[in-house]
């Protein structure tokens, strides 16, 4: 829908498979997905490693094994790792892996192991910043870091009722920020107005605040995180 609005012709296909990281979709999908793209958004199990939460091993080799499989197809591909946000099912609960650092962390961490995936595999064009979208949705105060204690007033919360998964304002920032890194066109353009959000329920004022925090967030991409 973004893409129509910004007047760009994008044929845009989406494989997803529940609770599964993306060494699972090079195992078990790579049939479906060994064909000629232009572009390509890559992203994986929420902890990277679903047995040993933070390890990045496996999203740095799966990302490999990808792009090889992708540059086969096309060497011009463009391919994207996206760096997700924080659980704060993981952040603010005792069992949690983040339990007790920050809400930036996980998605600190998550970035580290895609600038990680990165700078081994140097024909990743780049990484998705959602994460540390998120996490300035935060500090501007335009979305509540911690849904444990309740939502302030005037304020989103990014996460669904598990404390997961996004909710439709989470996931509406996220497609900003995949949208502008990938076309590199201004999230803002799409305005207070955005269709998408309309008919999805979020007001104006929000889209226009989502589409400011994605539009800072992608300036500053260069960030220390790139770089360590």
């Amino acid at each position: 829908e973004f893409t129509k609005e910004a007047g760009l012709d994008y044929d845009v296909s989406l494989e997803t498979v529940g609770g599964k990281g993306f060494d699972y979709h090079y195992a078990e999908k790579r049939a479906l997905l060994d064909r000629k793209w232009d572009e390509v958004v890559l992203q994986s199990f929420s902890t990277l490693y679903q047995n040993r939460a933070g390890d990045p091993a496996l999203l740095v080799n799966t990302a490999g094994l990808f792009s090889e499989m992708l540059r086969r197809r096309n060497a011009d591909v463009k391919i994207y790792l996206t760096a997700t946000w924080s659980r704060a099912d993981l952040t603010y609960l005792t069992a949690g892996r983040w339990y007790g650092r920050p809400i930036a962390a996980m998605a600190d961490d998550l970035r580290r192991a895609a600038d990680r995936a990165r700078r081994a595999h140097p024909w990743v064009a780049g990484v998705v910043p959602v994460g540390q979208a998120w996490t300035r949705a935060f500090a501007l105060g335009i979305a509540d870091p911690n849904p444990y204690d309740g939502i302030t007033f005037g304020q989103a919360n990014l996460w669904s009722y598990d404390q997961y998964h996004a909710s439709t304002a989470g996931y509406y920032l996220e497609a900003l920020t995949v949208f502008g890194a990938v076309t590199g066109v201004d999230p803002r353009s799409l305005g207070r107005g955005e269709r998408a959000a309309d008919e999805l329920g979020l007001s104006p004022d929000l889209a226009a605040s989502l589409q400011r925090v994605a539009h800072e967030q992608l300036r500053d991409r260069a960030d220390r995180l790139t770089a360590s």
